[in-house]
């Protein structure tokens, strides 16, 4: 079985349960507040504006017998630059205070997820760093784009509040196919480990990240949406 299948296969589990965290559920079925919303986007930004220097560190901890991915880097990197400056706009847009998350805090789960990259480029297997790019490129592709519409459509908030989800989610598309390709590439079988294992981890911490974001009120009968699977 290629790997990227069986990076899949392995992981749908910890998936699931990222899929079935409340709030994903409520603003997928319309469930949604402005203060939501403007919580999510500030967790974004405090992971996404470590992307290129997490994917910058990955490269330089390469061993030589990884140094053919180095220009599959280099193409994310240029693609991911500047996707936190994205979300401070959105912030701005949609009425929240985009200078004091910048120069804010992330909440706790954010900030474990992130030193848990960092750990595992660094520490253990660079290529681990793989596991975090499959878990949030393949959440995007799945409901960023639902989720959009679900969020913007009730609140009435403007199109350009939703460059972020929108942008990335069309971006991370493309980058789902080469990612696939690129992971098949990948043979031996403590790398293959190592992305599995970071995959299940990142799921699980990023499911945190959701987990700490603030619930919107809303009412009991309100119907549970389905999330595919």
């Amino acid at each position: 079985m290629p790997f990227h299948a069986t990076l899949l296969r392995e992981t749908d589990a910890e998936r699931r349960q990222l899929l079935d965290t409340p709030i994903i559920r409520g603003a997928l079925a319309g469930q949604v507040s402005v203060s939501s919303y403007l919580a999510f986007l500030r967790e974004a930004y405090h992971h996404v504006r470590h992307t290129v220097p997490l994917l910058k560190a990955m490269k330089a901890t390469l061993p030589a017998h990884h140094r053919w991915l180095e220009p599959a880097l280099d193409e994310y990197i240029e693609e991911e630059a500047g996707h936190d400056e994205w979300i401070l706009n959105d912030i701005a847009a949609c009425g929240g205070d985009a200078e004091a998350v910048r120069h804010g805090r992330p909440s706790p789960a954010t900030e474990i997820m992130v030193a848990y990259a960092y750990d595992t480029v660094q520490r253990g297997n660079p290529l681990g760093f793989f596991g975090m790019v499959h878990v949030l490129e393949g959440t995007s592709v799945s409901l960023a784009l639902l989720a959009a519409d679900a969020i913007q459509k009730p609140l009435g908030l403007p199109d350009n509040g939703f460059s972020y989800l929108r942008s990335h989610g069309m971006l991370d598309r493309e980058h789902t196919a080469h990612f696939e390709l690129l992971m098949d590439r990948i043979t031996a079988a403590e790398d293959q480990q190592a992305i599995v294992h970071a995959a299940r981890m990142f799921y699980g911490l990023y499911r945190g990240v959701f987990l700490g974001l603030p619930l919107p009120q809303v009412a009991a009968s309100a119907p549970r949406a389905e999330v595919s699977a």
